[in-house]
């Protein structure tokens, strides 16, 4: 039976995986969107369509392009919390 250190350690782990596999979408989304913001203001197009296409296509890019890289990391998680290693 795992002992409570090693459950503690598995759960920071855990926390520490989901953000950094979630920050380089989150921050290309939010990069996207002031950049289309800031057109938007300049331009002074209010198209809703023009706000969220943009960054649905930039963070659907940085998801193929990291899906692996993800995948190895939560991979490698499952296997040192089910082995215990």
């Amino acid at each position: 039976m795992p002992s409570l250190e090693h459950l503690t350690a598995l759960g920071e782990d855990a926390l520490l995986l989901s953000l950094a596999v979630s920050l380089p979408v989150v921050l290309v989304a939010a990069l996207v969107g002031l950049v289309v913001a800031a057109l938007q203001a300049a331009t002074q197009i209010q198209d809703a369509t023009l706000a969220h296409l943009p960054r649905l296509l930039a963070v659907s890019l940085v998801l193929i392009v990291i899906l692996p890289w993800m995948g190895a990391q939560i991979a490698a998680f499952a296997t040192r919390a089910l082995l215990g290693g």
